[in-house]
């Protein structure tokens, strides 16, 4: 029922999480709703920080609660079963209560990072073997393991293991690949409704639609997904070098098929206009490196493009570091001594940078979507895109 609660597969029990759509824009298929866990709401369409190991780069967890009101932050599982490890994970109690992250998180499965290692891994039907890219120790990662690593992390939002296929790919190997997810997700599913969770709070599985940019494998995968009844569905295997037209294309044709009662989680997109049209096309959540990593690099992202703070033109800027910002930082410290900081190598130069992207972000994602709930969405999108693409 649209906005109300159901069932998962596993029959008896109610899960707590589920989501509220409160407005479609009339323009477009973009959508305002509420993302309900237990560790609290999440407002859609949200983006979410990326904490690899738990903690996101340069950026304090106080600054990412209090100063950024980031309403859930990713994780991912790979990283995390290797370092701390599960048995330290369980006896803290959960990744919640290790790294006093109160609000929810959601666990990347660890496909995309398996697969990515192409020289120290290898894929059968039974799952993935791979070498440790911290010691070179040699590991199997199977749908049942990486059930039970999510459930051991605590997670609130479970990703089913899947193969992340590159571009280009060849139709034949997307299309053995897909397949292999498909019977990769029942083992998930199977594993994941006969277990319980470890620490007291409702736990969620989202299937993953693959096929690379082939519409016929994509529509094939997004229906396959959509049979299974998740409280939420994602597409992967996007943002991996094709064109953003493809992009689009490949998320656009999801959306249309996967339930509309449900969250849609674009995974590992991406840049300020690659989220605005994804948006459109009727996508709720978002994750991506980006903010944090190109911050860290210098890259800074504005209303007004795309400001390079290591260029001399800022050496002698005194005004703010962005007077449309949306975080403190943005008005605290000029672009002169943001880039005096990087010139010396210092690391608050870094912290400043990530800062503002990751506000940025969370400030671009309030905005759509009060501009969605005002029926405005459209307009404004349509009229910030090419500014945000200008480069500073």
């Amino acid at each position: 029922m649209l906005g109300g609660k159901w069932r998962a597969a596993r029959g008896p029990h109610l899960c707590a999480v589920h989501f509220e759509l409160l407005r479609t824009d009339p323009a477009s298929d973009a959508r305002a709703g509420v993302f309900h866990t237990d560790h609290g709401p999440v407002p859609t369409p949200a983006f979410m920080p990326v904490g690899t190991l738990g903690a996101v780069k340069a950026v304090h967890p106080r600054e990412l609660r209090v100063d950024l009101d980031a309403p859930i932050m990713l994780s991912n599982t790979y990283h995390l079963y290797l370092r701390p490890g599960m048995a330290v994970l369980e006896h803290a109690g959960g990744l919640h209560r290790f790294n006093g992250w109160d609000r929810p998180i959601l666990t990347d499965s660890g496909g995309f990072q398996v697969h990515s290692l192409s020289d120290i891994r290898r894929i059968t039907e039974e799952g993935v073997h791979f070498q440790s890219h911290v010691d070179g120790s040699r590991h199997l990662f199977t749908p049942e393991s990486v059930m039970d690593l999510q459930r051991s992390i605590g997670a609130d939002i479970c990703m089913a293991f899947d193969e992340c296929t590159p571009w280009p790919c060849e139709a034949g190997y997307a299309t053995a690949s897909m397949h292999r997810t498909h019977r990769w997700l029942d083992r998930c599913l199977e594993r994941f409704n006969s277990t319980e969770p470890k620490y007291g709070h409702a736990q969620a599985l989202f299937p993953i639609v693959q096929g690379s940019t082939y519409a016929e494998l994509r529509k094939q995968s997004a229906e396959h997904v959509a049979g299974k009844g998740a409280y939420g569905n994602a597409i992967g295997g996007l943002s991996v070098g094709e064109p953003e037209e493809e992009m689009y294309a490949m998320a656009e044709l999801c959306c249309r098929i996967l339930p509309a009662d449900r969250p849609r989680y674009l995974m590992g997109v991406g840049t300020p206009w690659n989220l605005l049209e994804n948006m459109a096309r009727g996508v709720d959540l978002f994750d991506c490196v980006m903010p944090t990593r190109n911050g860290r690099n210098g890259m800074l992202f504005t209303r007004e493009g795309v400001l390079q703070i290591k260029n001399r033109q800022w050496a002698d800027h005194h005004g703010p570091l962005d007077p449309d910002g949306h975080c403190w930082a943005d008005t605290a410290y000029s672009r002169a001594f943001v880039r005096h900081l990087f010139a010396s190598n210092e690391m608050l130069g870094q912290q400043i940078a990530s800062l503002h992207n990751l506000g940025f972000y969370l400030g671009l994602m309030k905005e759509a979507r009060e501009r969605i709930q005002d029926g405005s969405f459209t307009t404004w999108k349509n009229a910030l895109l090419p500014k945000l693409k200008v480069r500073l």
